[in-house]
């Protein structure tokens, strides 16, 4: 009787032995990505996937994943999910990450398949072509979860085409248009490492631990589907990085500016998740600035002392960014609660409870440098004047952010750097943007911010209308505020009809 092949030989059968060497057609024409960056690889085979995970096994597992998760989100549909949420205005969050998440993830499935073909070595190839596969699962299933609140919430409707075009998500689609447009192991080190590996905690765990702790069944089944995959991802982007490292002494500088870039792209990037953390949450699980402590300055300091063998430090700009989870979170609520006339969600008057809890959180800027500005705003609306920004914003050159973001050592200060390339001034928000923009300025040059789009007449027209028409936003229903708005006189009326009492109880 013939032995089982055991698994670590299933893999090596499965991923070494399966390519050829090139003979009428060189090597060269056949991967023209994988040199032009400067990295050097001598030898292919020293690519370990530590999960040593086989085709077969893959489907398998996939398969079992997806009939639990499609059996949840057909219950939640079954029995009315939507009311188990806490509020309506928790949906805010969830629009945020549908219109500025799933589009990323198929970008990522495509850009891994262009990988898979692209690079030498058969364990990458392998290695990429699995992940694009998950990440085309992850919009699917994200897409098929979240499809049902589209049936009865606003701003969810037409999100592939807002993704394309709306201002606020210009700022994820950067990022993205960012990694596939450079090198293929740039691009590893940017998604794979920085994002997966660096700050992917940051994005999945206090999430979709917030879904849980809010009600969202489907959200918080497909994010724990999602998080094996994740954690796969993770040890991928582990690995490109010391199979980079170990290759040759001379990768060490190219992967640490890598590092260093895609960190401060990435950080920028979650100030959109540590507002929804704080802001959008009705039940609070922890806050960006716990979040951060746990997940970037305690594992993220952990990783980097690893590395430290290589060559490789923390990222240029850690220290800054662990300032400022002190005041991101509240400078990114700011920004998006004055142009919330040009969103597909709601933003609403902060209430002294939720007030009192972000004090207990920040307790060395709250109450000194954002409570002021939220019972202004909250009193103006009072007075039927609720605050909207109708001026254009001016936008960061990278991250393509509103400059509202302050100076490292002064909360009271817009941060506001100048880099002059080819005659042309061009403004970013942050000393790590400004270093990103200054290393690559023919790359960011080119950049399609929403802002310089709607002066030159590229999105609709010049008036507020105009623009919303070319996002496809209704006007009333998407956007402006909560208080009033057609998904809180609907949320008030399912909650008033599940507490009338039942005749005869």
């Amino acid at each position: 009787m013939a032995k089982k092949i055991p698994l670590k030989r299933k893999y090596e059968l499965m991923t070494r032995g399966l390519a050829w060497d090139t003979t009428y057609q060189d090597a060269d024409d056949i991967y023209p990505y994988d040199k032009f960056e400067g990295i050097k690889v001598h030898n292919w085979d020293d690519w370990a996937d530590p999960f040593r995970l086989t085709q077969d096994a893959y489907w398998k597992y996939q398969a079992e994943k997806e009939r639990k998760l499609y059996a949840v989100i057909d219950s939640v549909a079954q029995n009315n999910g939507q009311l188990s949420i806490t509020d309506a205005r928790y949906l805010g969050a969830i629009k945020l990450f549908l219109t500025g998440v799933s589009p990323l993830e198929y970008q990522a499935h495509r850009h891994f398949a262009h990988l898979a073909r692209n690079i030498r070595g058969t364990g990458a190839q392998v290695a990429a072509q699995m992940q694009s596969l998950d990440e085309l699962r992850h919009a699917q299933t994200q897409i098929h979860a979240i499809s049902h609140y589209n049936k009865y919430f606003d701003g969810l409707h037409d999100f592939t085409h807002m993704h394309d075009r709306v201002w606020y998500l210009s700022v994820p689609k950067s990022f993205f248009d960012d990694a596939v447009s450079a090198g293929p192991f740039e691009f590893f080190t940017a998604i794979s490492f920085s994002f997966e590996y660096v700050l992917t905690n940051l994005l999945f765990v206090p999430f979709m631990s917030g879904a849980a702790y809010n009600g969202d069944l489907a959200t918080v089944t497909f994010g724990f589907s999602a998080q094996s995959d994740e954690s796969r991802h993770m040890t991928l982007g582990l690995e490109v990085i010391k199979f980079l490292l170990e290759q040759d002494e001379a990768n060490v500088p190219i992967v640490q500016h890598w590092i260093d870039k895609w960190f401060w792209r990435g950080h920028r990037l979650l100030g959109l998740v540590g507002m929804m953390m704080d802001y959008m949450l009705p039940k609070k699980i922890m806050s960006w600035k716990q979040a951060w402590e746990m997940y970037a300055e305690e594992q993220g300091g952990a990783l980097f002392q690893d590395l430290a063998r290589y060559g490789i430090r923390p990222p240029l700009h850690f220290e800054t960014a662990c300032n400022e989870k002190h005041r991101i979170s509240h400078e990114v609520w700011s920004i998006l609660y004055q142009y919330t006339h040009a969103a597909a969600f709601h933003t609403w008057d902060i209430d002294d409870a939720h007030k009192d809890w972000l004090s207990a959180e920040y307790p060395d800027t709250f109450d000194k440098y954002y409570r002021p500005r939220l019972d202004l705003w909250k009193q103006m609306s009072a007075e039927g004047k609720r605050f909207y920004n109708m001026a254009l914003p001016q936008l960061c050159q990278v991250c393509q952010i509103p400059m509202g973001f302050t100076e490292p050592d002064d909360p009271t200060t817009i941060s506001f750097r100048v880099s002059n390339y080819n005659g042309d001034r061009y403004h970013t928000c942050s000393d790590g943007c400004q270093y990103i923009f200054d290393h690559e300025p023919e790359k960011y040059v080119q950049a399609w911010l929403p802002v310089h789009q709607i002066f030159q007449g590229n999105c609709g027209g010049a008036e507020v209308p105009d623009v919303l028409a070319w996002y496809h936003l209704n006007l009333g229903a998407d956007n402006m505020a909560y208080e009033g708005s057609p998904e809180e006189q609907l949320w008030n009326e399912w909650m008033a009809s599940r507490r009338v009492p039942v005749a005869g109880s």
